[in-house]
């Protein structure tokens, strides 16, 4: 049977795309004059290609990585969206410039129950600035999963602050407070997934943290006694 006969048209894009086949000749209407409805029409048929094209891919390759803001575009309006609080490893990979590190950080803080509210959030667990996050947004679904965040804790280096600090500034009763001490005394906390683990904390303290807390990386000093 003839090629021609068994490949449909998405087919066919796909081939010309990654050089298999010749790309169709172009018309020699006027290129450099003004743009007409009818070219209009044809950047917009473009795109229903790339996305086609792009769908075509995942189907061949669920697991394929996006390159950049134009394909998250894509499949965002072939309507895949990446649900936050319950995203696998495979749903973060996907998206382009994440790193395994960053994945598995939003790993251990979902499996201890702790959710994202926002965008903000996400960049803040991650250490990114906005724009580093900002093309991940169209597919990106916030969806809360039983009680609301918490919020209005103060911003504090758990890896420095004193065991009043902790009392007074993100209200640790005492025996949470001078744990939290002994625990970073056998090595600073690393992220929240890291503090979560180490002291048991239940997922809505978790949550009240995020972008409130820090973790210096630096030598931890000892702690100062407090003045009479």
């Amino acid at each position: 049977m003839a090629k021609g006969q068994w490949l449909d048209a998405l087919a066919r894009r796909l081939l010309v795309a990654t050089g298999q086949l010749p790309a169709p000749a172009a018309r020699a209407n006027n290129p450099a004059g003004p743009k007409t409805p009818a070219s209009a029409a044809g950047l917009a048929g473009a795109d229903e290609i790339e996305r086609d094209l792009l769908a075509l891919k995942l189907a061949q390759d669920p697991d394929l990585r996006l390159r950049n803001a134009d394909e998250v575009g894509q499949l965002a309006a072939l309507g895949w969206h990446l649900d936050v609080n319950r995203a696998t490893a495979a749903d973060w990979l996907r998206l382009p410039g994440i790193t395994p590190n960053q994945v598995d950080l939003l790993l251990r803080l979902q499996a201890g129950g702790v959710q994202l509210s926002g965008i903000d959030d996400l960049q803040r667990v991650l250490g990114l600035q906005p724009a580093e996050v900002h093309c991940w947004e169209p597919l990106l679904a916030f969806r809360w999963y039983g009680d609301s965040p918490r919020d209005g804790l103060l911003a504090l280096d758990l890896n420095r602050a004193s065991t009043a600090q902790l009392q007074a500034q993100l209200g640790l009763d005492p025996e949470r407070g001078q744990r939290l001490v002994r625990e970073r005394g056998r090595g600073p906390f690393q992220d929240l997934a890291d503090l979560q683990q180490r002291l048991q904390l239940p997922a809505d303290l978790v949550e009240g943290l995020i972008g409130k807390v820090s973790f210096g990386k630096g030598p931890l000093g000892p702690e100062l006694p407090r003045r009479r």
